[in-house]
């Protein structure tokens, strides 16, 4: 199940990995071959680049065991979408590019960009371009669309019950209506940075937050430090991650809670809270809906490509 699930993000990543706490800098990648599927390769900087995404969701060193699983993990999905394109190009399914204009405007919707500035900016937070965005958003509506023709199959029907629950379970009683007022400082570490350019980046997110936990007001900290911070405002608390909203909740306004990340380190500060009235029922039952019938065309997808790879040549190199 475990496994199933991590299939399940890495396909979706491209249209629902959050960007709101993406972090600044990346090492340097030295290109390799990770992959041969058929006729096509599957280079480390493509495994990276999901890397960044999914490792920072899940919180864990791309060193250490569960980064390495997490990786492999990444790497069969990408050897999964490569079987999906190309059936999907030898089958003539071809995305337009008003579809993915579409699919982009709906993704800086959701994600609270206002315009194509904002985009940029958190893209480049993510270590993405918009080139890169609309290219894995295009492979995403392709594979969807491929299921469909490949399968026969309708958009997943998803019982109204099962809506219910998912809404009592997440909106209703996770905090639907609960919004907290966010800043945070990135301390990322440099380009390529060693080990000791790590360790000293670590020391000087300590020397802040023990500045801050001392009394010292933001603004003051950041000028002592010459680091600047990001406003977030106030957002849905049942839109942060899981584990960042686990941590939120233990924090009361003015506290501040370290975090980090395979790029460096995040210092949180909780502004300020403030309680709403949690969205109606038939105000995001048509989102849900939309949401779990996703994660069921997924599963679908999964199992239908063990019969691609069943009749493909793959050689995995990493």
């Amino acid at each position: 199940m475990k496994r199933l699930v991590m299939r399940i993000l890495v396909c979706l990543a491209a249209c629902l990995a959050p960007l709101l706490l993406a972090l600044p800098g990346h090492a340097e990648i030295v290109d390799r071959i990770v992959a041969v599927v058929n006729d096509e390769i599957i280079t480390m900087s493509e495994l990276e680049q999901m890397s960044r995404m999914i490792q920072s969701q899940a919180g864990a060193n791309p060193k250490s065991r569960e980064g390495q699983a997490i990786k492999r993990e990444m790497l069969e999905a990408l050897i999964d979408r490569k079987l999906a394109k190309a059936e999907a190009k030898r089958r003539g399914i071809i995305i337009s590019d008003k579809e993915v204009d579409l699919a982009v405007e709906d993704f800086k919707k959701k994600n609270r960009l206002p315009d194509d500035a904002a985009l940029n900016q958190a893209l480049a937070k993510a270590g993405l371009t918009v080139k890169e965005l609309r290219q894995q958003i295009a492979d995403q509506i392709q594979q969807e669309r491929l299921v469909f023709i490949a399968l026969g199959a309708k958009k997943a029907e998803v019982p109204e019950a099962e809506v219910r629950r998912y809404y009592d379970a997440n909106v209703r009683e996770g905090g639907g209506g609960n919004q907290v007022h966010l800043q945070i400082i990135n301390i990322p570490f440099p380009p390529g940075a060693t080990a000791g350019q790590k360790e000293e980046v670590q020391k000087r997110a300590e020397t802040v937050l023990k500045d801050l936990r001392l009394g010292g007001s933001l603004a003051e900290v950041q000028r002592k430090h010459s680091l600047t911070s990001q406003d977030l405002g106030f957002i849905n608390q049942a839109d942060l991650n899981p584990q960042l909203g686990e941590l939120i909740n233990k924090l009361r306004p003015g506290e501040v809670a370290p975090i980090q990340s395979p790029e460096g380190f995040q210092l949180v500060v909780l502004v300020g809270k403030r309680s709403g009235k949690p969205h109606s029922f038939e105000e995001v039952a048509p989102e849900i809906r939309r949401m779990l019938s996703s994660q069921a065309m997924q599963k679908q997808f999964l199992e239908w490509v063990k019969t691609l790879r069943e009749k493909a040549h793959i050689k995995i190199m990493l």
